[in-house]
């Protein structure tokens, strides 16, 4: 009775839902499956509770499935219930309440110190004066402050009552609206403040910039640079420096933190510096510096393969 149902569904998804014929290959190999939970536990499909699909996704789960796997299986068995309730065959769908295991969270990606280094440090004899002056300011902001690319656009060239944003040359400060409106101040380090330097005594000379342009960084036509500008820029810039992976603004925050963690270990500072509202958003960076000191160890420490190998 089971395959019969199950072929007759299949015919259903064919030629009344026209799917393609890989998908409904695939929901044959998902309601195969399901069979065979089924007849593990000695229950018709028709007789399939919902504690039997919660206990089969945990199965699936501990199997080592992904959770997107899951959920893709589940949606093929949701879909077959929900065919067996219209054809009068099932009172309820028992896959209807039942979602897959959530993906861990995958951890930011930041730069080593070496490569954060090596991009901050680059500098291009070849390349436009005014557009390396620019970009290497925009960098070291980045790194050195841990800024989102939303906080880097909305710089302004000097302070005012409508600037989103500006830097304080003489305090050594960034002041940002960061997400919810939320205004912070970061210190600036000494190598940012020179680059900054740098930038504003070239930022004018453009043709198409005027004198009294508000955004601190800007267009060869004046106007304020976008995120997307930003990211393109800054792709180019770091594999110019030779790095093997394009780097984008967030990963430079990553970085910042990570950084600053392996340094001082200073949760609750460098929640802070990055407007976390939760400091558990920032702990996140404390695993990143474990995975750091972890391959430092097994790098370095004459026992670490032996002790490894130990169970």
């Amino acid at each position: 009775m089971s395959q019969e149902l199950v072929e007759r569904y299949l015919e259903h998804v064919r030629v009344e839902k026209r799917l393609a014929q890989r998908t409904v290959e695939l929901y044959a190999l998902d309601l195969q499956k399901l069979a065979a939970y089924a007849f593990e536990a000695k229950v018709e499909l028709t007789q399939v509770q919902n504690a039997h699909i919660r206990r089969w996704v945990a199965q699936m789960h501990g199997g080592g499935r992904s959770g997107r796997g899951i959920a893709l299986i589940l949606s093929g068995w949701r879909g077959f219930y929900a065919w067996l309730g219209r054809e009068g065959r099932v009172a309820s769908n028992p896959v209807q309440d039942v979602r897959s295991p959530k993906a861990p969270k995958p951890l930011p990606k930041a730069l080593s110190v070496d490569d954060a280094m090596q991009l901050a440090g680059y500098h291009s004899e070849a390349g436009d004066p005014w557009l390396e002056a620019r970009d290497a300011a925009m960098v070291e902001l980045l790194y050195g402050c841990g800024l989102r690319v939303g906080e880097l656009v909305g710089l302004d060239a000097a302070a005012s009552a409508s600037a989103r944003g500006w830097i304080d040359l003489e305090g050594a400060e960034a002041h940002v609206l960061g997400k919810g409106s939320k205004r912070r101040s970061t210190p600036v380090g000494a190598k940012a403040l020179e680059a900054l330097q740098r930038w504003l005594a070239l930022r004018s000379q453009a043709v198409g910039v005027p004198g009294d342009a508000p955004a601190l960084f800007v267009g060869r036509n004046g106007t304020r640079l976008s995120a997307q500008s930003i990211w393109q820029r800054l792709r180019r810039r770091s594999l110019q420096a030779g790095l093997a992976t394009p780097v984008h603004p967030h990963m430079l925050r990553h970085s910042f933190a990570s950084h600053l963690l392996q340094s001082s270990s200073d949760l609750r500072a460098v929640q802070e510096m990055l407007g976390h509202a939760n400091i558990t958003t920032t702990q996140v960076y404390t695993r990143l510096d474990f995975q750091h000191l972890a391959r430092a160890y097994d790098a370095a420490h004459p026992r670490a393969k032996l002790s490894r190998s130990k169970p």
